[in-house]
């Protein structure tokens, strides 16, 4: 996600801004800005590019004790200095940065902005310029700043300085996050906590659909009819640990929140110059070697690999093998004549991985590495290293690393099928940046989840996942999610499997989340759907876009088929994490369990 910082004080914005903005970076952007205003001028800064560069552009004689900064990862327009925020009104009076999407840009366009001269593909602008008209109507900046929020449709988290008035920076939320941090003097606008803990460690939250005005020595909060709330400041905790967390309750719903940033990481850190995918030359000759892959793993990394089974034999078109770590070091079956093991772990460090690889090693075949860590052990010994670049994961159940470990998976299948010449019908790295939006939009979503999860695991002791295709593969690592943090005896099975005796298990209330996103399955999930309603169990279908029918809990949005799963697993997470949170569970540290499985 896009990342903001607003400060308003009495000494220089500027380092403030692009300092908050380094500790954003981790979010994933391709360009970045800030706007500096004194004396009624704004001077705008924006590169295409890393903080570092626009430290280098922006100038150093300017200064202001207001400001604000963005870095921006591209949705709407290509990365580029001019769709990189901020963004200014026509007249160049009222500057803007935004987090969110708005999904009526397009018609807030054509019925509010016909006579604009946009300068910009992004629907951050028309926001700005929506305000300069209802401003320049009201002859009020609040009242048209209120308007123009009552027009928009989607998530935002804003912040918006006037020319004409150095005294305040307008902020408004909905979906999006964002925080207000206060000083003394001074006060601050940031979309993480982690943006501002150098300046101050106490900050005051904001609701959605609520505006807050800024100045130095005051905080004011509304809600969009003008009414003002009173809302008491907290104190952010600064230990090593917490400053990690932010001010989110728990590292794992933190870390459900930066897939989308993890994913377009991702995507910076293995495409080219020419926007096209890199992987080392000698993984790709040992992929293209192969004669048979062996995915080696335990866990979620398992999951991870059963989808990348699906990747590496249909683009790819090279057969593979995913094993459970902890048999294979037992049970090594035949193996091929040329064959490639390839060992997923979030840490590198798992014990039962090892043993597999110090064994084949001892048998001359090469192995590969998808990891967290570059430098853990899998790492250190295997002959190649995939990096997930996912940053560090605390809580025990592992989210961020999972979609980090399909989406390498992904890019690895994509790299090895063009290696072996083989064309492709669509754009890899532009299909991950829409899977990337498309997690941005469930993860705003909370509160829908939340009461998913109170309805569906309350009080059960059991519940069951069901799907076919991919989604079989899902559902086993939403079973396990659910199952590591709320103690709830979860299953995911596949669809058809269910009369072949797990049906017997479904009584009146029993609940059962089916994930539908194949269109080749989809009828057939939805009977086995029909199958447990019909015996008493409590249904919930989560569908992609384009599957769903009338009853479907929740509707997925669309992005490519064989990406689904980065998809389709974001509501699983939330729903295991509000489940256990609601049943009073320990979400980062579950009983029994361990982040690192050091020992077999």
């Amino acid at each position: 996600m896009c990342g903001i910082v607003g400060f308003i004080g009495a000494n220089d914005a500027k380092e403030v801004l692009l300092t908050g903005l380094e500790k954003l970076e981790y979010r994933g952007y391709d360009s970045a800005g800030i706007a500096l205003l004194k004396d009624e001028d704004v001077n705008v800064t924006k590169v295409k590019g890393r903080i570092a560069s626009l430290r280098e552009k922006v100038d150093e004689h300017v200064t202001a004790t207001m400001g604000i900064g963005h870095t921006r990862w591209a949705t709407h327009g290509e990365p580029s200095e001019d769709n990189a925020h901020p963004h200014q009104s026509a007249s160049g009076r009222f500057t803007l940065v935004h987090n969110g999407v708005i999904e009526n840009y397009a018609e807030v366009r054509d019925q509010f902005l016909t006579d604009v001269t946009l300068q910009s593909e992004t629907d951050t602008e028309i926001v700005v310029q929506l305000i300069e008209q209802f401003a320049n109507e009201t002859n009020d900046v609040l009242a048209g700043f209120r308007k123009a929020l009552s027009v928009l449709k989607g998530s935002y988290a804003l912040a918006l300085i006037d020319n004409q008035n150095e005294d305040l920076i307008y902020v408004a939320k909905n979906k999006s996050p964002l925080l207000v941090g206060l000083g003394d003097g001074f006060n601050l606008v940031a979309s993480d906590a982690m943006a501002t803990l150098k300046e101050t460690d106490r900050y005051v939250e904001i609701e959605d659909k609520e505006i807050v005005l800024v100045e130095r020595d005051r905080v004011e909060i509304q809600k969009l009819d003008g009414t003002v709330v009173e809302r008491a400041a907290y104190t952010a905790e600064i230990d090593a640990s917490e400053t990690e967390k932010g001010t989110y309750p728990h590292f794992m719903l933190k870390e459900i929140d930066e897939q989308p940033f993890v994913i377009r990481k991702i995507i910076q850190e293995y495409q080219d110059k020419n926007d096209t995918i890199k992987v080392d030359k000698n993984i790709r000759k040992a992929m293209t070697k192969a004669d048979r892959i062996y995915i080696i793993a335990a866990g979620t990394s398992y999951h991870a690999g059963l989808v990348g089974k699906q990747f590496i034999e249909k683009l790819a078109n090279i057969p593979v093998e995913v094993h459970i770590a902890s048999e294979f070091s037992y049970n090594m079956p035949l193996l091929s004549e040329n064959p490639l093991f390839v060992f997923i772990s979030q840490s590198g460090e798992t014990a039962d991985s090892r043993s597999v690889l110090v064994q084949t090693k001892a048998l001359g075949h090469p192995a590969l590495t998808i990891t967290n860590v570059p430098g853990s052990t899998l790492s250190r010994e295997a002959d190649y290293t995939l990096h997930l670049h996912a940053g560090p994961e605390i809580a025990v159940a592992s989210t961020k690393a999972y979609t980090a470990q399909i989406a390498v998976l992904a890019i690895l299948a994509v790299d090895s099928a063009r290696a072996k010449g083989i064309e492709l019908s669509f754009n890899p790295l532009q299909e991950l940046a829409i899977v990337a939006s498309a997690m941005e939009t469930l993860t705003d979503q909370k509160d829908e989840f939340e009461r998913i999860a109170k309805e569906m695991f309350a009080t059960t002791r059991n519940a069951f996942f069901i799907g076919r295709g991919t989604d079989y593969f899902v559902v086993q690592e939403a079973a396990l999610k659910l199952k590591e943090i709320s103690y709830i005896q979860a299953e995911g099975f596949a669809g058809g499997e269910l009369k072949h005796g797990t049906i017997a298990l479904i009584e009146e209330g029993t609940p059962v989340i089916a994930i539908s996103t194949q269109e080749n399955v989809n009828l057939s999930i939805r009977g086995n759907v029909q199958e447990v309603a019909a015996r008493g169990a409590n249904t919930c279908v989560v569908s992609m876009k384009g599957l769903e029918t009338d009853g479907d809990e929740f509707v997925l949005p669309h992005v490519h088929e064989l990406l689904t799963p980065l998809v389709s697993v974001v509501p699983m997470q939330l729903l295991a994490y509000y489940a256990a949170l609601h049943r009073d569970c320990d979400v980062d540290k579950p009983r029994n369990l361990a982040k690192s499985v050091t020992v077999e």
